[in-house]
């Protein structure tokens, strides 16, 4: 009787393990082929970013689609649903971590990006169309704010020039011409095409956005390291196992894009409450004579003091007695209440449209005030011309 309940317990065993080796077995298979179909997607969306960085034409507008739909998804760190809705209050949707240093930042440098909105429009329509052709958020144009604040001659200690502060090696890796006649890191067009393929690059090793900053301004070999010994590819989680520098750089990031994208009634700052005289402009210092024989025009653009008064003829200072405070007014409120004397100011009148072309160029990095040539201007209007 013994020895048949031994047999019996024995078959019991054997029957159990048996059926628990064959749940243990499909659900082994099971999950191998769930990993082999991630595998399979991330393969296809690696190869996607490969054909649009490789390309040397126009990459296919479906694939572009198709790129910029998974590079959305990069935000998802920062992002309750993964990209930022300007319909929704910015501090009801951004990572909870992140808030406390973006007001921080924002007592510090709100006030300078408040005005950078204003007169970064150009380099912001440039950098978006760029990012658009190769699939990329738009937000990512505030890298460039925090590298280099949009300066095409921005110089690091360590020599990474440029808006997107490229160093030597990685800026030749990625076809920018290097040499005693040309240094492409300071031009606007090619330097962020180069960036843009360089960050969706960075972005098929870590998949998110937040690391690829990090990794963009200390390296690819830091953020793995950080990754490794945190167990955790969330920037929130392994932040601390990054160098100081790469994890403020990405608060600066989030920071930026917040005071960039929100309204100055929703980060809750008067920015005129803390400087209320940054307005107030000095009156004109010119004699009665010339106020009598001078005319005035309000004017809106990025127009440059400088440029206005070598294509008119007029020496700086002449100017500067007339429109004092010129350059900081369009800084700040981006409109100017220009008086010249009448002469003058029928000749800008008659060319202010050139004179304004003049001045985008210089703007954006391509013209220099001292050194090139201004537009031939006539020196006389004639009557009834």
């Amino acid at each position: 009787m013994k020895g048949t309940f031994i047999i019996i317990s024995l078959l019991l065993f054997f029957q159990c393990g048996i059926s628990n080796l064959s749940f243990g077995k499909n659900t082994y298979f099971s999950l191998k082929n769930e990993d082999t179909t991630k595998l399979e997607k991330v393969a296809e969306e690696d190869n996607a970013i490969n054909e649009v960085v490789k390309s040397e034409a126009a990459p296919k507008p479906d694939k572009i689609k198709y790129v910029s739909e998974i590079t959305k998804y990069g935000f998802k760190n920062l992002f309750k649903n993964y990209l930022y809705n300007p319909s929704i209050p910015y501090s009801s949707q951004v990572n909870p971590n992140a808030e406390t240093f973006m007001q921080d930042y924002l007592q510090a440098h709100g006030k300078y990006l408040e005005q950078m909105k204003k007169t970064a429009i150009l380099y912001f329509n440039l950098i978006d169309g760029i990012l658009t052709h190769y699939g990329l958020p738009k937000e990512l144009k505030y890298l460039a704010v925090i590298e280099s604040d949009l300066k095409s001659d921005a110089l690091s200690t360590a020599g990474a020039r440029g808006p997107w502060q490229f160093m030597l090696h990685t800026a030749r890796d990625y076809g920018l011409r290097i040499d005693g006649n040309a240094d492409d890191r300071t031009d606007y067009y090619k330097s962020t095409n180069a960036a843009a393929r360089y960050l969706l690059n960075l972005y098929k090793k870590f998949h998110d956005w937040l690391l690829v900053i990090a990794a963009y301004n200390g390296g690819e070999g830091r953020v793995n390291s950080a990754i490794k010994k945190s167990g955790s590819r969330n920037f929130w989680n392994l932040q601390y196992y990054l160098p100081e520098e790469s994890r403020n750089h990405v608060k600066k990031f989030i920071a930026t894009h917040y005071i960039m994208e929100s309204k100055t009634s929703d980060v809750g700052l008067d920015y005129d409450s803390l400087n209320a005289n940054d307005h107030a402009v000095s009156e004109p210092n010119i004699s009665e004579k010339e106020t009598k024989n001078s005319s005035e025009l309000t004017i809106s653009g990025r127009y440059n003091a400088s440029i206005i008064a070598k294509n008119l003829g007029m020496d700086k200072k002449d100017f500067d007695r007339y429109n004092p405070e010129f350059d900081n007014k369009f800084v700040s409120e981006g409109v100017y209440d220009l008086r010249l004397p009448r002469d003058k100011m029928d000749l800008f009148i008659a060319n202010k449209y050139l004179i304004l072309n003049q001045c985008v160029q210089h703007l954006l990095g391509d013209l220099d005030v001292d050194t090139k040539t201004m537009y031939p201007i006539k020196n006389e209007i004639k009557k009834g011309g």
